[in-house]
């Protein structure tokens, strides 16, 4: 499994998985503004595509929280951060792809000596999110409203990883 940085030439690509419908499940109400996005490249943010063999499978975004421009997660000290992930595909879905990406951000996240937590905020109704990050390691910290969604914060310590 390997990480690279998504750019402009996965335009076509993001917009595909964005459509389909485990994806739109997952997060029904953001738009991620793909065009523009991959070409702004900020020092808080990574966007990152996972590749199995060389074949785009999912997408990856790590955020500081506290340096990010929305303020999506409000206020916030420093030493988190915040991970978004999905596979592209119902098919490469339940083959552990997910848990193997996650174990390469989680210890991304941690090579940076300042990050103490990494939080992730899958919606409420998504129950098999839930069970996946709670068996990663990840402990439940609030329910929490973003936008539209009710979400779940879940947290991960450094010191849990």
């Amino acid at each position: 499994m390997k990480l690279r940085d998504a750019n402009i030439d996965d335009l076509s690509l993001l917009r595909y998985w964005d459509e389909q419908p485990h994806v739109l499940a997952a997060d029904p109400n953001d738009n991620w503004e793909w065009e523009s996005e991959l070409k702004h490249k900020p020092s808080w943010r990574e966007q990152l595509i996972a590749e199995s063999d060389g074949r785009p499978i999912g997408f990856v975004q790590i955020i500081d929280p506290k340096a990010e421009d929305s303020h999506y997660w409000g206020e916030i000290e420093a030493g988190f951060r915040a991970i978004d992930i999905w596979l592209g595909e119902a098919s490469d879905l339940d083959k552990g792809y997910g848990s193997i990406i996650m174990e390469i951000v989680i210890k991304r996240c941690f090579s940076e000596k300042d990050v103490r937590a990494i939080l992730v905020d899958p919606l409420e109704k998504n129950e098999k999110a839930c069970k996946f990050y709670e068996k990663l390691g990840f402990k439940f910290v609030e329910k929490r409203k973003f936008g539209m969604d009710d979400c779940i914060v879940y947290r991960l310590d450094r010191a849990d990883a």
